[in-house]
């Protein structure tokens, strides 16, 4: 009977927390699982530990985060000093993951890391912790494999969980009919993040590209894909009195996707959400002064936009920072409208993107992996 221990940040983890759970309940039904995360984990069957939250930060924390995160850190490793696992198995969130895998390693637990830590865009600093402390990396992105094998850790590729949540393929017609828009129509979709801090600082800017569109374009039919913890008051809030059309689709952002002929998008894994799918995109980001500064002095990578850093060029135009402005990212999407060529391009290398990315199965491959390490 195994004892697991599973650790995940943010929603996103939280999600392929539950569902490797879920793939391990299966393979072996006398399982016990803990840890830490939300209602994915939850929904899985996982026993998580009481008044420990999910900690979810992105570039520089604030102080209530940081209080947050270092009780979380302080009661976890009490934890995992005083209770023995058969493997500790920790889901991205490098930030907090790698200073609690330093202390399940020093407790003798045996550590497996899922969603692992991108060293291809921090350089090697966290490497040489990961080829200390972690008996195992699970991969899901096709070049990490042999990146982390190179380097002396032990790695298997699965593929990408995302594929798991995905539908085969997507009709267009009955999704426009679905949200109410013309099935010959001109759609272009806005998908804004997941985040609080990414709707209030993004949204408005996307609404002003697409009065931008309109203006010089015609006639456009907008949609916002409303992701399940974003509220629609907060949207309502940031979009005022806008001055376009605007429909806002709650909780299904594949369909989003798959019913628009172009994205505004916020650079996060919904670019491969996109890309997947197959539908064109300008990926846009912006962090605060501070955050960007340190950032582009520590990133080693030339790109942000997950798409095109698996296609190791730029396949989807990236407007970052001082770049993402209303007037860029309205003029850059007439270029693509202008231009159908590029648009086939960009078709076609989301083809080559997709089937890199793996096949469906990645949380079941990945848990018979995690089954596997213990019984090693």
């Amino acid at each position: 009977m195994p004892r697991i221990f599973i650790v995940t940040g943010e929603a996103s983890g939280d999600l392929h927390g539950g569902n490797l759970a879920r793939e391990i309940y299966s393979l072996n039904p006398h399982a016990t699982i803990q840890g830490v995360g939300g209602h994915h984990m939850i929904d899985a069957g996982v026993k998580l530990v009481p008044e420990i939250e999910r900690v979810d930060a992105i570039g520089i924390p604030g102080v209530k985060q940081l209080l947050r995160g270092y009780r979380t850190i302080r009661q976890l490793k009490k934890v995992l000093r005083n209770e023995r696992f058969d493997a500790v198995v920790f889901i991205d969130s490098p930030a907090m993951n790698l200073r609690l895998a330093k202390s399940a390693a020093k407790a003798h637990q045996r550590v497996i890391y899922y969603i692992a830590p991108q060293i291809w865009a921090w350089g090697a600093r966290r490497l040489a912790v990961i080829k200390r402390v972690v008996n195992r990396v699970i991969v899901i992105l096709p070049f990490e494999e042999a990146l982390f094998r190179q380097a002396g850790v032990p790695a298997d590729f699965v593929g990408h969980p995302l594929l798991d949540t995905m539908a085969p393929s997507y009709n267009k017609p009955v999704l426009r009919e679905q949200f109410g828009l013309s099935k010959d129509g001109l759609v272009i979709g806005i998908v804004p993040g997941s985040r609080e801090h990414e709707v209030k600082n993004f949204l408005s800017i996307m609404l002003g590209a697409a009065k931008n569109v309109v203006t010089n374009y015609g006639k456009v039919q907008f949609i916002i894909a409303q992701a399940p913890n974003i509220s629609t008051s907060l949207i309502l809030e940031v979009m005022k009195t806008p001055e376009v059309e605007v429909k806002i689709i709650p909780h299904c952002p594949n369909e989003v996707m798959a019913a628009s002929d172009l994205l505004f998008i916020a650079s996060g894994t919904a670019t491969l959400q996109a890309a997947i799918i197959g539908t064109p995109m300008i990926i846009a980001y912006r962090v605060p002064w501070l955050t960007y500064q340190i950032g582009k002095r520590l990133v080693t990578i030339p790109y942000i936009g997950l798409v095109n850093i698996i296609a190791g060029k730029l396949v989807a135009p990236e407007l970052i920072q001082h770049d993402m402005t209303p007037e860029r990212l309205g003029s850059e999407a007439l270029r693509l409208l202008r231009t159908p060529s590029l648009v086939q391009d960009m078709r076609e290398a989301f083809q080559r993107v997709r089937e890199a990315v793996g096949s469906p199965g990645a949380s079941r491959r990945a848990a018979e992996l995690v089954l596997k390490e213990i019984r090693a």
